[in-house]
């Protein structure tokens, strides 16, 4: 186990767009991340719907929407921060896991305040692999296919986020509204398996100028100040509701 742990680490950075680690890089990264930036737009199509069958009202079906978004903006540059520390292909794939687990609890809902308790747990796991997806790429391959590939992330990407309201449109329509959500499990059981074996672990244990370091000499990352930034988000789009 060390071994491979080793030369996962030692390919970081070294992988090419020709490989086939670099096509399956890519692959896992897009369809997580696609993940995330489906769920900020697809469920717009389905708001008509679960309204209707969960008889809530207009500002349940708002906090649908923003339980969502507060929580991803609010602590995704904790979630780069965890991943440089503890390995970003593990926050990455814990935060995949963690959404597919969301979603399926959004799914499942039975009324509107489960739906928006999910929404911000789905939250959560996209502000994790978000960041992770886009640094798994910057620091595993090399530097003359780096932009390439990022370009490829980010093109795939926005195609996804495209198609992703005639996807929501066509589901809310078809099998019904919670398949929105269901969605994602099949997505992130082909994510999980291909990051475990052809992504390398990568971490950044180096602590930049300006930022203070802990007794063990890593970096420290401002959890008070994530939470803080998080419910600051909360307070004011409650007040705007």
């Amino acid at each position: 186990m060390a071994t491979h742990r080793r030369e996962g680490v030692e390919r970081a950075g070294e992988i090419r767009l020709k490989d086939t680690t670099g096509r399956w890089m890519i692959l896992t990264t897009v369809l997580g991340s696609s993940m995330a930036m489906l769920d900020s737009t697809v469920v717009n199509v389905a708001l008509p719907r679960i309204g209707r069958d969960l008889d809530t009202d207009l500002a349940a079906l708002q906090w649908t929407v923003n339980a969502y978004m507060i929580t991803l903006a609010g602590l995704i540059l904790l979630g780069g921060a965890l991943g440089d520390r503890f390995g970003r292909r593990r926050v990455f794939v814990i935060g995949v896991i963690w959404f597919a687990v969301a979603s399926l609890a959004c799914g499942l809902a039975p009324n509107d305040i489960v739906l928006i308790a999910a929404r911000a747990l789905q939250g959560v796991g996209g502000a994790l692999l978000t960041p992770g997806s886009l640094a798994l790429i910057q620091s595993g391959f090399h530097p003359d296919d780096r932009a390439k590939a990022v370009g490829l992330w980010s093109g795939l990407g926005g195609v996804g986020a495209a198609i992703g309201p005639f996807v929501g449109g066509w589901l809310v329509d078809g099998p019904g509204w919670r398949w929105v959500f269901f969605l994602n499990v099949p997505l992130a059981l082909v994510c999980v398996p291909v990051a475990l074996r052809h992504v390398p672990e990568s971490r950044d244990t180096s602590v930049p100028e300006g930022v203070r370091a802990g007794a063990d000499g890593r970096r420290r990352f401002d959890v008070l100040g994530a939470v803080l930034g998080a419910l600051a988000l909360a307070l004011v789009t409650y007040a705007l509701i």
